[in-house]
């Protein structure tokens, strides 16, 4: 470890002593999704289940709740809610990731954890220059650098980021997320038999490749994997326009599904979908656990999206990520929904059978407070329903036309209300909320919508509201939630 290196970590410890009586003092910090310890975090980067343990990765810029030189943090766990909050794994020391150590992924090998990431480096014109580059640990905590593996191709610019590695068969794959001098945005795919030597072979999907048109000038974070046979492409495009009801944060995550060709290469894919509907969620990644879960992580924000509006700036901190969310294929789309594990987190529990509201809104005894689980189930709804949750964020359907809405104040003009919308292909069965102090994830119909979003209402408003316009009944469970358990 260079003297650098060594200085950087202090530095990043020393902020988080200097803070931390500011950071916890937070009334938004909250219980089961994880934060910075100051700082501002994003990207879920290496995950992996190692040696019986889940390891989570995450960007971090400890010195101030903005972007800038991203180190890695690091979570580890035995079951996904009791975790030890590891020291930093990566800090931006060398003349290759001096600038950032920015996304990537994790892969074990020969009894060895690497990690892949990319290097950032602004030279000194000030041109953005991005690396892949490799770190290798035996002990899973200490990590040994290795410098880059890859530079940018030919027909390519600066941007040029985020490795997501995975083994087919005897060889080893990698896609890179980039954008060629078109301003096109492409993912390019990697072969290797060894992790440090990758031969290019070319894009495998982007803004005009495989008849999809102009669609976004930088593609980011790509995830390549398999489910129930078929390929799956997870990707946060930058740079499309709203379409309706679609594409209406700053920059979006969704995939497209279809069959990989290892040969061409070249994926044969379907329409872009949109995973996830609210108002915060980015740069997801996943990975297979020792039970064939495909479980992924998201980022609960987005990049330029009204990042310094969120009040926690002012308490030093910034963005959490995800619960970790199993994915399934459904043979039409990817169903999502909080891995089984977290039920271990449910303490109080409160039932109602067969509420019905009609034409009114009201309180239902005992449901409310943070951080709750809801599930209700529907048994008849005639025309709209709504919640609203701590007069601050409501969720809405409206029957004659499918409609969900995700409704809360603007974070820049508190006189304004923003709003996320889809379209429910089927009637509206079932909801399944995790509320904590400052987020709520809604998973609809068993996953097959899904709202993230973060929510910032007064601290000691506990109170939910239920409304119906026609004639609602349905059931409700209530669990009050211990949170996650750090070491």
């Amino acid at each position: 470890m260079s003297d650098k290196d060594t200085a950087l970590r202090q530095q990043a410890m020393s902020e988080i002593f200097t803070h931390e009586t500011t950071v916890s003092g937070d009334p938004y910090r909250l219980t089961f999704h994880h934060m910075p310890p100051v700082g501002l975090m994003n990207d879920p980067n290496g995950l992996i289940q190692w040696k019986g343990e889940y390891h989570l990765f995450y960007q971090w810029m400890p010195f101030k709740p903005d972007h800038g030189e991203k180190f890695w943090g690091h979570y580890i766990s035995k079951d996904l809610v009791h975790w030890k909050h590891e020291g930093i794994a990566l800090a931006p020391s060398e003349w290759y990731d001096k600038d950032g150590c920015y996304s990537g992924s994790a892969v074990s090998h020969e009894d060895t954890l690497y990690l892949f990431y990319t290097g950032n480096v602004f030279n000194d014109k000030g041109d953005q220059e991005e690396y892949q580059c490799v770190a290798i640990s035996t002990d899973g905590v200490h990590f040994e650098k290795k410098g880059p593996v890859i530079h940018v191709p030919n027909g390519y610019t600066g941007d040029f980021r985020d490795p997501k590695v995975w083994k087919k068969e005897h060889k080893w794959y990698m896609v890179v997320g980039a954008k060629n001098q078109k301003a096109q945005g492409k993912v390019l795919m990697y072969e290797s038999d060894d992790l440090l030597q990758w031969e290019f072979l070319g894009p495998i999907a982007g803004s005009n490749e495989n008849r999809l048109g102009d669609f976004g000038y930088m593609w980011e974070c790509p995830d390549m994997f398999e489910l129930d046979g078929t390929d799956i492409l997870l990707v946060s495009p930058q740079g499309l326009q709203p379409d309706g009801m679609k594409y209406n944060n700053t920059y979006q995550t969704g995939y497209f599904a279809g069959e990989l060709s290892f040969t061409e290469p070249s994926l044969e894919h379907g329409a872009f979908v949109e995973l996830d509907r609210g108002f915060e969620f980015y740069a997801p990644q996943t990975f297979i656990d020792d039970k064939g879960r495909r479980i992924m992580f998201g980022w609960m924000g987005v990049p330029e999206q009204m990042e310094q509006s969120h009040p926690t700036v002012n308490s030093k901190w910034i963005h959490c990520l995800t619960v970790p969310r199993v994915l399934e294929w459904n043979g039409e789309q990817i169903i999502q929904y909080p891995v089984p594990e977290l039920e271990e987190m449910r303490e109080a529990v409160l039932l109602h059978s067969e509420i019905t509201i009609e034409n009114d809104q009201k309180a239902i005894r005992g449901i409310e407070g943070r951080p709750i689980e809801l599930q209700i189930d529907f048994e008849q709804l005639d025309d709209q329903f709504a919640i609203e949750l701590f007069h601050y964020i409501s969720f809405s359907y409206t029957k004659r036309d499918g409609t969900l809405t995700l409704s809360r104040p603007h974070l820049e003009d508190k006189s304004q209300t923003e709003f996320r919308r889809t379209v429910l292909k089927e009637e509206l069965k079932k909801l399944h909320i995790l509320i904590d102090t400052s987020s709520i994830e809604i998973f609809v119909n068993g996953g097959k919508e899904v709202f993230t979003s973060r929510m910032f209402p007064q601290p000691e408003d506990e109170d939910i509201l239920f409304t119906s316009l026609g004639e609602t009944t349905f059931s409700i469970e209530q669990w009050k939630l211990s949170g996650y358990v750090y070491e």
